[in-house]
């Protein structure tokens, strides 16, 4: 495993509601035979040290992954946050990269070019950009963030830019791999994605 590996831990956010999903738990839909999760794990496996999924419910699901499931230490699906402070929770590693359940495909050096991208801008934070937007829940946090994230949240503040934007961080493009912020959140969008699965 590269040595820059080694620093990083991965979480897959499952930890949410769904509710544009009819509540079903997007992390369990399956394309191609294999669930979200599981294509998310098969992909950041290599990048990580260890693959963490975030789950609040199902939980017993996705245990069969093989990888530690830790729920929200908030309750109530307090949002993508909460997951990602779970994540620094557990971690023992000084990143956490984190991607949602909801996006199956993902770059194949998202891990390697989010921490590049960080150490050399000397920043506690990294967010992906699709070139054009922000893709918030696609980041790389040091640890040392933990404490502002739980101040955070414990003021009441669940909005993931408002959070971001307390810290400089590094923007980090995939404009090169459009694919990995598709993300399915209504059955018509699962629907088009099983009938294209074009990455």
């Amino acid at each position: 495993m590269p040595e820059t590996n080694r620093k990083i831990t991965a979480i897959i956010l499952a930890g949410g509601r769904a509710t544009r999903m009819g509540g079903l738990d997007k992390g369990l839909l399956t394309l191609g035979g294999r669930t979200f999760a599981e294509h998310l794990v098969n992909q950041v496996s290599s990048q990580a040290d260890r693959v963490l999924v975030n789950a609040n419910r199902n939980v017993e699901e996705y245990r069969k992954l093989g990888c530690p499931v830790i729920g929200d230490t908030l309750e109530n699906f307090q949002g993508p946050l909460a997951g990602m402070l779970a994540g620094l929770g557990r971690m023992e590693t000084q990143w956490l990269l984190t991607l949602p359940c909801d996006g199956p495909f993902l770059a194949e050096d998202y891990g390697s070019r989010m921490l590049k991208a960080a150490r050399g801008d000397g920043h506690a934070l990294a967010v992906a950009t699709d070139g054009d937007r922000l893709q918030p829940v696609y980041a790389l946090i040091h640890r040392s963030l933990a404490r502002s994230l739980e101040d955070f949240l414990a003021a009441g503040e669940r909005k993931i830019d408002r959070w971001y934007a307390r810290h400089p961080f590094s923007e980090v493009s995939f404009a090169d791999h459009s694919g990995m912020f598709i993300n399915v959140n209504t059955p018509d969008e699962l629907a088009a994605l099983e009938a294209s699965d074009n990455r």
